[in-house]
């Protein structure tokens, strides 16, 4: 194991509450970074009180705020502003997500900070931007899923779906988390911070970007198509004789004839005109499920996913939420950590790109206000009259 955190040194103070800020300085914190998260007293973010499935805790709150550190403030209190510059004085980056406007109404905006702070990084992230039209507009995940298009490609002919995930919070998260990451190496170099300015809409439109440009210039738009590719076929769920559903996927033309030699054991519809290319399968897909499902009739889902094996076409189990948890491939690639808890330890997941020689912080879940008293003594502050004069 690396001794040595890639962000060792760096500490973050993070106004947060929700999914996209706590995403975002949670995998900075999992790279080493001191992450000191302000609450409001007796609330605190949120997100703590969406639910209690995770032993008490809410899941999505334990999914992004492992190794903080709580701190309470009560920021329309001058006090608790002298705390939080106090703080700034040897922090490298502010992240913040609070209400349109907030932000500048503290005096924590970029233009007020950066005289005080020359290399402070500064990362705002808002549903919709600091200008235009619709800035002022509250953003949740759903409203920014619907103003991004992405509903409208998004589940069956029918009726449209939501994600089941909040992408949009993710999304603006992770462009957060690499923003962040590219400003600390630009400071490196110029000695300066910077303001990030981080919109979901933004974050959305760019994930938006194929079925964007499949509909360029009035074109017609991907139509939903449900758990199948909107595009490409056959390529979607598929029911086998046994009644379980199995994921294919077919890429190119080569797989499409393989397919219909090894796997269907039909030679002949690989030469068939009404499947002769991508385009043409995809405008036949009602027809050619039809006839796949009649094949796959005899055969088990797992008949099926041997002869997909054997043939080298892609193919997946439609797993549940439980399944995941105890996926063969996650633990033997070793991916599970525990971490802990108020009041027990949870398993957590290894983030995306550490191994065994680099593994990331796996810190505690912190209680609301748990390090208050210790940071305001770190920094000076006396906590038992901050406490009784009501500012944390």
């Amino acid at each position: 194991m690396s001794s040595i955190l890639p962000l060792d040194g760096i500490t973050v103070i993070s106004l947060e509450h929700a999914i996209a800020a706590p995403l975002a300085t949670r995998h900075l914190a999992d790279l080493g970074a001191r992450v000191i998260k302000i609450e409001r007293p007796n609330v605190g973010d949120f997100a703590r009180s969406y639910d209690r499935r995770a032993n008490g805790l809410a899941s999505h709150f334990v999914w992004v705020n492992r190794s903080k550190e709580s701190l309470t403030l009560d920021l329309k209190r001058g006090e608790a502003r002298e705390v939080l510059y106090s703080l700034l004085q040897q922090a490298d980056v502010l992240v913040q997500n609070l209400a349109p406007g907030a932000a500048m109404r503290l005096g924590l905006d970029y233009e007020t900070l950066a005289p005080k702070f020359q290399k402070l990084i500064v990362c705002d992230i808002s549903g919709y931007g600091d200008d235009g039209p619709y800035t002022r507009k509250k953003a949740y995940d759903l409203l920014i899923q619907s103003e991004s298009g992405f509903l409208s490609i998004t589940g069956t002919p029918d009726e449209m779906t939501k994600s089941g995930i909040s992408i949009a919070d993710i999304s603006a998260g992770m462009y957060a988390y690499s923003s962040i990451l590219g400003a600390l190496l630009q400071r490196a170099r110029t000695g300066k911070g910077r303001r990030i300015e981080i919109a979901m809409i933004d974050a959305m439109a760019e994930w938006m970007g194929f079925p964007m440009y499949y509909a360029l210039d009035g074109q017609e738009a991907p139509p939903r198509s449900g758990a199948a590719h909107a595009t490409i076929y056959p390529y979607g769920p598929f029911v086998a004789g046994d009644g379980r559903t199995i994921m294919l996927g077919l890429q190119n033309e080569r797989e499409w004839k393989v397919f219909c030699e090894k796997v269907l054991e039909r030679p002949e519809l690989a030469s068939d005109a009404r499947y002769a290319d991508n385009a043409a399968r995809t405008c036949r897909r009602d027809e050619l499920r039809r006839l796949i499902e009649q094949q796959f009739s005899s055969w088990t889902a797992d008949e099926v996913v041997m002869r997909l094996n054997a043939a080298d076409i892609a193919n997946a189990h439609v797993n549940t939420v439980a399944d995941l948890w105890k996926h063969p491939q996650l633990t033997a690639r070793g991916r599970w950590a525990d971490v802990e808890v108020p009041g027990g330890m949870l398993p957590a997941l290894l983030p995306p790109g550490s191994d065994a020689n680099n593994l990331p912080r796996m810190g505690p879940i912190p209680g609301l206000g748990e390090h208050t008293d210790s940071i305001l003594s770190e920094f000076g502050f006396d906590p038992d009259w901050m406490r009784a004069a009501g500012i944390v």
